[in-house]
């Protein structure tokens, strides 16, 4: 076996973990992006507990048609870079999104989220959801919503019962 066979076969298989390991796996690539604009993109991606790595789009290919993830092989374009991450993916598809927006040369071309093919289209649509946090806090004022309802309807209706109770009170000549 070669070197480069070696060599390879290493790149293909850090990829097949990285997927495997991490909840939410999302691919870009880019064109005339300088080192500075990437060392931005990086760091606002470690902030979020996410982690960029820069591959041969032909490595990336094999690496994801070995793991039978052809939906996203098959969005495959020039230089590539696989951005893997356990944190929230809607905070992380808004910073890839954003960036694509400010650099021509940069792209989403999909992602792999919990299991399941996103495409770029359903990658734009996560980056508008709002947080997981927002969201959990949403459907917990929900939740508690209707509890919160009777509550006050209970008590209004023990009000109601009560100022009746006193005006018959009242009228029957008590105090």
């Amino acid at each position: 076996m070669k070197v480069g066979e070696i060599f390879r076969k290493q790149l293909v298989g850090a990829i097949k973990q990285g997927v495997d390991e991490k909840e939410n796996t999302f691919l870009v690539s880019y064109r005339g992006i300088s080192a500075s604009q990437m060392n931005v993109l990086r760091k606002d991606l470690s902030k979020k507990a996410a982690k960029m790595k820069v591959t041969k789009s032909k490595i990336a290919g094999i690496a994801l048609k070995e793991m039978k993830i052809e939906e996203l092989s098959n969005n495959i374009q020039g230089q590539v870079a696989l951005v893997h991450t356990d944190s929230d993916a809607s905070e992380i598809s808004k910073i890839l999104v954003k960036f694509s927006k400010e650099c021509k040369g940069f792209s989403v071309q999909g992602g792999f989220f919990s299991g399941a093919f996103l495409s770029k289209t359903d990658v734009h649509r996560l980056s508008d959801l709002p947080s997981r946090e927002v969201l959990l806090s949403k459907l917990l004022s929900l939740m508690q919503s209707p509890a919160s309802k009777l509550a006050y309807i209970l008590n209004a209706k023990s009000r109601d019962l009560l100022s009746i109770l006193k005006q018959y009170s009242e009228k029957k000549g008590g105090s």
